[in-house]
Order: C-alpha cells, then sequence, then structure tokens
C-alpha cells in the first residue's frame, strides 16, 4: 500500500489546492487521479471549448445586424470545420501541457484511471491501493440522459460528444429548456442549421427572472424555435435517416412532433460519484447521489473535503475556484471559513448575452417582504450608448433592500451582460453590499455602464416595478405580465 499526503481526485478546481500546497511544502506526497483528460470539465468538454465555439457565433449575429446602421454586409462562407477545429487545437494544447506537467514525477503521482474507495482513507486505482491522510473530491459531474423511449436506438449528442462535430446538420433537435440547450441553439443556428429546442419547464431558461426568459425567448425566436412546457416521450429513426422527436405538452397533453437531422440531449447534469462507492469511505451523498458537506465543506468523514460539482450546489468553474479556496484555507491553513454562497453570478453567453448574481424577486420579498424590497429597472435603449448600439427592449433589473440600500441580486439581458454585471457582484462582496457607490459614482458618459447606473437611479416598490415593466415591455412579455403591471401598479 503505498501512502500520500494528499489525494485530489480530479484535475479542476482541486489543482488549485495541490499546486499551493506543493509551493509550501516541496516534499509532499501526492496522488492526482482523473478517469478523464486533464484540465477537468471547464477545459475539456465544458466552458472553455463552448465559449470557443460561441465567440463565433456571436460575430455571425454580430455582422447580421449591421444592415440597420447602413452597413450592408454578406457573409460568404462559414467554414464549421475551421471553427470546430480551432477550437479543439485550443483546448488539445492546454490538455496536453497539463498532463505534461502531471506526469514529471518527482513527488507527484498521476494516475490516469478510475478510483474506488475500498476503506476510510483508502483508494483502488490501477490495481493499486493506496491510502491519503487527507482527500479531495474535485470529482465533477456527468450528463444526466433522461428516460426516453427509443434513445437507445438512435444516436444522439451530449455536450461531450458535440465537440466532435465535423460536419454541420442541416437540423438539429435540442432536449432541454437551461443555458447549455440556450447556447447551443444560439451557436448551431448562427452556423446555419435549423433548431428546434424543446424544454420541459413552462419557462425557458427556468433560472431566470421570467421577464428576462420571455424576452430571450423572443430575441433568440429569430433564429430558431423554442417549445416549452413538453416533455419528450420517445424518439425514432425516420425511412429517411432523420430523427423524430414526440413531445407531450404538460397541462393539455397534446402530442408535437419534430423531426430532425441531429439530436442533442442537453437536459441537465448528475452526479458521478457513485464510480467511487464513497459509502465504503463512510462518505454521506443525498438521495441524487450528490455528496455532502458541511458549512467548511468538509464531508461526513474528517480530512476529506469535497467542492465543485461533486456537491452538486453551483454548477460553475467560478464557483469551484471559490470553493478551493474555501477548503484551502480551512483544510490546509487551519482555519475556520464558511462557504458564503450570498453572490454566486451565472451568465448565459447567447445573443443577447444573459446574466445574474443574487437573489430572484420573489426570493427577496419571501425573506423581506415586498415592503422592504426596491426593484430598479434601465433598458439600454434609454441611454446614449445603448441607443447608438442600437439595443432594442433589453434591460437591467436590480434588487435592493429598501432599510440598508444592500444590494439583493441583478439581473441583466443585453450586450456584455457578463461584463456590466461585475460592478455588482463586486459590490455584493464588500461588509455592507451597499448600492451608493454605483448610485453616487461617476460613470463615464456615453458609456454603456451607464445602464447600470441608472438602474439603481430607478429603485421603486415592486408594484411600480411592473408597472414601468408591462407598459415598456408588454408587447414581449404578453397580458400575464400586463395583468400582473396593472394590478401591482395600484398598490
Amino acid at each position: 500500500m503505498k501512502k500520500y499526503d494528499v489525494i485530489a481526485i480530479g484535475t479542476g478546481s482541486a489543482m488549485n489546492i495541490v499546486s499551493a500546497m506543493m509551493q509550501r511544502n516541496p516534499s509532499l506526497k501526492v496522488a492526482v487521479i482523473d478517469k478523464d483528460e486533464p484540465g477537468g470539465i471547464c477545459l475539456t468538454r465544458g466552458c472553455i471549448p463552448s465559449k470557443l465555439l460561441l465567440y463565433p457565433a456571436e460575430l455571425v449575429r454580430t455582422v447580421q445586424d449591421t444592415a440597420k446602421f447602413g452597413i450592408e454586409v454578406d457573409i460568404q462562407n462559414i467554414d464549421f470545420a475551421r471553427v470546430m477545429n480551432r477550437m479543439r487545437d485550443y483546448i488539445d494544447k492546454d490538455i496536453d501541457m497539463i498532463r505534461a506537467g502531471l506526469s514529471r514525477g518527482g513527488n507527484l503521482d498521476y494516475y490516469n484511471s478510475t478510483a474506488e474507495f475500498t476503506a476510510p482513507y483508502t483508494l483502488q486505482v490501477e490495481g493499486k491501493t493506496i491510502k491519503g491522510d487527507m482527500i479531495l473530491l474535485c470529482t465533477g459531474s456527468k450528463i444526466f440522459i433522461p428516460p426516453i423511449e427509443g434513445l437507445d436506438k438512435v444516436q444522439y449528442h451530449t455536450s461531450d460528444t458535440v465537440l466532435h462535430m465535423t460536419e454541420l446538420p442541416k437540423s438539429i433537435a435540442i432536449v432541454g429548456g437551461g443555458y447549455i440547450a440556450a447556447e447551443y441553439g444560439h451557436f448551431f443556428s448562427a452556423m446555419g442549421s435549423r433548431v428546434v429546442i424543446i424544454g420541459r419547464n413552462p419557462q425557458f431558461l427556468p433560472q431566470e427572472e421570467p421577464e428576462i426568459s420571455a424576452l430571450a425567448k423572443q430575441k433568440l425566436g429569430k433564429y430558431m424555435k423554442t417549445i416549452t412546457d413538453h416533455e419528450v416521450k420517445r424518439v425514432k429513426k425516420t425511412e429517411d435517416g432523420r430523427i423524430k422527436v414526440i413531445a407531450e405538452h404538460g397541462k393539455s397533453g397534446k402530442m408535437e412532433a419534430i423531426t430532425a437531422h441531429e439530436l442533442l440531449i442537453a437536459s441537465s447534469r448528475s452526479s458521478n460519484s457513485d464510480i467511487l462507492s464513497p459509502e465504503r469511505a463512510g462518505i454521506e451523498t443525498d438521495g441524487r447521489g450528490w455528496i455532502k458537506v458541511n458549512e467548511y465543506l468538509e464531508t461526513s468523514q474528517p480530512n476529506i473535503w469535497a467542492f465543485g460539482d461533486a456537491t452538486g450546489k453551483y454548477l460553475f468553474k467560478h464557483a469551484a475556484n471559490y470553493e478551493s479556496t474555501v477548503v484551502y484555507y480551512n483544510a490546509v491553513k487551519g482555519a475556520k471559513v464558511k462557504v458564503d454562497y450570498h453572490a454566486v453570478p451565472h451568465a448565459v453567453f447567447t445573443y443577447p448575452e444573459i446574466a445574474g448574481v443574487g437573489m430572484r424577486e420573489n426570493e427577496a420579498i419571501e425573506k423581506y417582504g415586498e415592503g422592504d424590497v426596491l426593484l430598479g429597472f434601465q433598458r439600454f435603449e434609454d441611454t446614449a450608448k445603448g441607443s447608438a448600439m442600437g439595443v432594442t427592449d433589453c434591460f437591467v433589473k436590480v434588487i435592493c433592500r429598501r432599510e440598508k440600500m444592500e444590494i439583493l441580486g441583478a439581473h441583466i439581458i443585453g450586450p456584455h451582460a457578463s461584463i456590466l454585471i461585475q460592478e455588482i457582484i463586486n459590490l455584493m462582496y464588500t461588509e455592507d453590499r451597499s448600492a451608493e457607490p454605483v448610485m453616487n459614482g461617476m460613470h463615464i458618459h456615453p458609456a454603456l455602464s451607464e445602464v447600470i447606473e441608472r438602474a439603481f437611479g430607478n429603485l421603486n416598490p415592486p408594484g411600480h416595478y411592473h408597472h414601468v415593466l408591462s407598459h415598456q415591455l408588454g408587447h414581449i412579455l404578453g397580458e400575464k405580465e400586463h395583468e400582473q403591471g396593472a394590478k401591482q401598479g395600484h398598490h
């Protein structure tokens, strides 16, 4: 049996801790285990490759938008194979670099294999038994494949396999209504495919505010078809080699058939802790297999820590990096730092972009009461830069607590949303989380950042917010929002 000071399972954010520990103590004996290519999900099949594809898609849509400025441009050709090869070349170079670093030897042993617990602190890997004083579980997650009749009889893609495509499909049906489906729908439609997204939730992008989801659906609807509140029941291959998808409407039970050349399953992700057999190590998991941790990110077994996708809380690379810092302080430096998820941001890289952080409106009202919640609203087009850019209907929504002007959350749909929201995120990590620096700070005119400043300058009770929203965006949000706005506007 080989003994180690530290065993890290996963080569994503766990490597932040391993690197810091080895710099601090070069004589440390470390084992790093990963059954997949090194670099973690973010690099190998998640954030990085998808964004390498989404930027060309953004360029396509930007070029197609130039006519409104009097600029006539024709896209002569989109070389799909070249777009895909550029992505793969970039990823492969980084994977090779990480693999070389892990394989240099010394006090670090790299196991490119599956590991399985046999007892507390003890693992079987590559036919060897190893033991670690400290174990870091940053095991990632896997794609959830829904139980769809006939799925095992057709060829389908996932967010993993889609990265190996070499030819652009004429049409593609995407099962799922979340951010993965939205981003790949944006990509394939920009490349030239006919895209249909089928989501089981009544709301497209259900993690977003309803008004942002409604606008996103309308904007993306220019390029693709989005079907919500439909659960895919079965799929089958047609005589001409395409795939027919049969989906049932959640309320009426009416069936709808969609036929496409390719099928992408982009429903959700699930735990892959089962291959570790964590129960043999005394490590508790929840009903869905996610590893349970306390507020310090320690598992039920002392000195075994879990973070990143392994816990199932926030499946974002930036969240995993943050959690790795918490684990480093607690596991290595002996501190007692509690994990804090009050302001975990996210972005959806569609056209337009979407970004959010902190509470949604209903969460804020539920916690603090409607009387202590203020909502701010500002359209991009009502700022000088937004008007110059020809942006229509996109907006910023901010949520504050009246008593302390504390920022509770923010939600943006529009150009550069992932950048604009950072001003708000940073303030949410200050001690008082006050909105006053945004309101009092000088913003460059005319810059797009004024849309953030003005959203905070337009703070009003929820009823007034919905009244304004229904008047300015009612043509997109529909009668339901009109009714809600009218009702709340009288409060």
